[in-house]
């Protein structure tokens, strides 16, 4: 067991849980949750609003690390997740919603494949662009240095986690044994980060079956490792507040399915996954169909819902992933034709619209533009169950107040104001 916190930093989180309880309570509270509810029901829905500020690099920042005062890193840790909620509730006032509970996960690690890429990033900067050398310089010749990952799970140590969380909150959060291993099981990110960019398109004209083959590894891999998760019961329920696909939140009723027993092992078949390809943009829809769709309609297949997209524009290959059969929520980009994406979403599919980030990242913040846009995508997405979500911002200019303004801009559109 970890050394016991200092009464100061055991003082400040425990006064910040009571806070974030005391918040959960509160009927805003509940009502986006219901919200949440009711959109990915249908059931009398409004469109939601998110807003991330986690990615903003700049000097003054929506929640600066400076209003941390507990001095054990472990306990600064929480202290920011605190603190994080306390502010989305208090200032940005999106619809994030609080929950009564406090989450932490299985301690689990992964292999890699056995290689790995060299990558080349100017000194000192740890975000934008950067060049690296592909793990496998020939896919035909350096296919068999590709290993299947292995995984492994520490019982122990996830517990005694639990355990100090515990006693750090008693009394005022319960603690929950409950998280995430992925953001995405799309694939082709992994993908370049074995054969590079440039090789994933060529590959599909020059080396067609060497492509298919290491596309197929990887499904069988991804699988792999959640079948494991599941086995081993480590798979959590991902159906309230959970980071689901490219922003949204996971709340749904249809999950987990009726036939999962209560505190029975929870299955692929009770979540959420996410499926995205931003890395083919630049890729025709044959091509998609080809190398990409039917690894990742596998991998669909073996979820509850699917949640499709992040910033690539999906309507030049709707009539592809339209065959998805549990669809649930498509993320509609900022480069999406917006008024094809209605349509295709109708009512059965939830329109998660994602604004240009630099709508409120520009030297000028064009408070007349931003509303204008976001009263089309209103008007656009009128018949649409529709989630507006503000992410990918990485800068506000230093003017942190921007975000919150953006989400009352966004109120206003979505009011018909």
């Amino acid at each position: 067991m970890e050394a016991k916190l200092n009464s100061h930093d055991l003082a400040i989180l425990r006064r910040l849980a009571d806070t974030k309880m005391r918040y959960a309570m509160e009927p805003v509270n509940l009502e986006r949750r219901q919200a949440w509810y009711n959109l990915d029901g249908g059931a009398s829905w409004r469109p939601m609003v998110l807003a991330e500020f986690g990615g903003v690099n700049d000097d003054k920042r929506p929640l600066s690390l400076n209003v941390l005062e507990c001095q054990d890193e472990w306990a600064r840790g929480f202290e920011w997740g605190l603190r994080a909620e306390i502010w989305q509730f208090e200032t940005l006032k999106d619809d994030h919603v609080i929950e009564p509970y406090m989450n932490t996960n299985w301690v689990v690690q992964t292999t890699d494949f056995g290689v790995e890429r060299i990558e080349h990033r100017p000194d000192g900067i740890g975000m934008g662009a950067c060049s690296w050398e592909p793990a496998l310089k020939n896919l035909d010749d350096d296919f068999l240095k590709l290993k299947q990952r292995s995984f492994a799970v520490d019982r122990d140590a996830s517990l005694a986690k639990k355990e100090r969380l515990e006693a750090v909150f008693a009394g005022i959060l319960p603690v929950r044994l409950r998280g995430s291993y992925w953001w995405t099981l799309g694939m082709t990110i992994k993908a370049i980060d074995l054969i590079g960019l440039e090789n994933l398109m060529l590959y599909m004209y020059d080396n067609p079956e060497g492509l298919h083959r290491l596309m197929s590894f990887l499904c069988d891999d991804h699988l792999a490792y959640a079948r494991w998760l599941e086995a081993e019961g480590l798979l959590n329920l991902n159906n309230e507040n959970d980071y689901t696909g490219s922003g949204s939140i996971g709340y749904t009723r249809d999950l987990p399915q009726k036939d999962l027993s209560p505190g029975g092992r929870v299955r692929m078949k009770d979540q959420w996954v996410l499926l995205e390809s931003q890395e083919t943009v630049g890729v025709g829809p044959e091509l998609f169909e080809e190398f990409i769709f039917p690894y990742q309609n596998r991998i669909a297949e073996q979820f509850g819902k699917c949640y499709y997209g992040c910033c690539e524009p999906v309507n030049n290959r709707w009539h592809i992933l339209k065959r998805i059969s549990n669809l649930s929520r498509v993320s509609v980009s900022p480069w999406a034709k917006e008024e094809f994406m209605a349509d295709a979403c109708g009512t059965s599919i939830v329109y998660s619209r994602k604004p240009n980030p630099t709508q409120i990242s520009t030297v000028h913040c064009d408070e007349a533009a931003i509303l204008d846009d976001l009263r089309r995508t209103v008007r656009t997405a009128a018949k649409c169950r529709l989630e507006i979500i503000m992410k990918d911002v990485h800068t506000l200019n230093n003017e942190p107040q921007r975000l919150a303004r953006w989400v009352e801009l966004a109120r206003q559109a979505t009011a018909g104001d």
